[in-house]
């Protein structure tokens, strides 16, 4: 069987199913992708919901901007969002300019306008034209998913240099500052903001102290911002993901010995898929939530989490 006849046979995430059995538990192999790493070279592969997500209206006439919308969580929100029915912009490295491809072909495919951005966030003048330019595209915005990470496992303090410590939190937080600050001249009452934290928010591992710090300071942020805002009619919320089977794992953001048993060690017993992340922001940018401001979802395969 194919990998895409695999994803065929998958449930959709209307039905009814056992959350222990819905994916197998994984035991990626030894592998090494030179960063930012591609879905397409990923093994296993993994499900952003190309061929399990159903929509059902949720989002119909939004218009939407993803960060890091190329792969994991990042593409698994931008179809799940397209098959609610907005039309959606996604941001990338342009070394990742294959994934996007793919993601935009999805979300075209479902019938929605898709515009696909390359650039880096760490630059802060493209923080302000990769909104600027979707909500030209697309003709508003009325959604922002900060979603784009970056995360390398180092052994300790002593090997974490200056050059990565400044870009993961230029990436992970500082970015989130300054796509939202961009995005506030667009945004109008019934505006969604959702960001993206983590599990080592609340459960520090070791091996990702800068990473694991950005986190802890996007919670911060998220309540911040969702206090500022919430008076304008502009909602902020995050997800925070548990272990979850992206290019950010083999490419060097976890240490390569620990892959084979990756998520194995939650409650579910395996490693969640990015798809498993989409109802979640959905939910958060849909009216739905409406009286939901300032929250965080934890989708983490029961990791305790406050």
């Amino acid at each position: 069987m194919s990998d895409d006849d695999a994803h065929r046979t998958r449930t959709d995430q209307l039905h009814f199913q056992d959350p222990v059995a819905r994916y197998p538990s994984i035991s990626p192999p030894k592998q090494d992708q030179p960063e930012p790493g591609l879905d397409a070279d990923l093994v296993p592969k993994a499900d952003i919901g190309e061929f399990s997500y159903r929509g059902t209206g949720r989002l119909t006439g939004r218009k939407a901007l993803v960060t890091g919308g190329d792969s994991g969580i990042g593409a698994a929100t931008a179809i799940a969002f397209a098959r609610e029915g907005a039309d959606v912009a996604i941001s990338y490295l342009p070394d990742e300019q294959p994934d996007a491809e793919k993601v935009a072909r999805i979300i075209s495919d479902s019938g929605r306008k898709a515009v696909a951005i390359p650039g880096d966030l760490a630059n802060a003048s493209f923080c302000a034209d990769v909104v600027n330019k979707a909500a030209d595209e697309l003709g508003g915005l009325d959604i922002l998913v900060n979603n784009a990470g970056k995360q390398i496992a180092v052994d300790g303090l002593e090997d974490l240099d200056d050059d990565q410590l400044e870009q993961t939190f230029q990436v992970n937080i500082l970015a989130m500052f300054r796509t939202t600050r961009a995005a506030l001249k667009h945004l109008q009452p019934g505006s969604t903001i959702i960001n993206t934290t983590s599990i080592v928010a609340y459960q520090p591992s070791p091996p990702l102290l800068d990473y694991s710090s950005t986190k802890a300071a996007i919670n911060n942020f998220t309540k911040n911002m969702a206090t500022q805002l919430a008076s304008k009619g502009i909602r902020v919320n995050a997800v925070a993901p548990g272990p979850i089977w992206t290019p950010l794992q083999p490419s060097d953001g976890q240490p390569k010995e620990e892959l084979p048993e990756f998520g194995q060690s939650t409650p579910l017993g395996r490693a969640g898929q990015p798809t498993e992340l989409a109802p979640a922001y959905v939910f958060l940018a849909s009216p739905e939530s409406s009286y939901v401001v300032g929250a965080t979802i934890h989708v983490n395969g029961g990791m305790p989490s406050p």
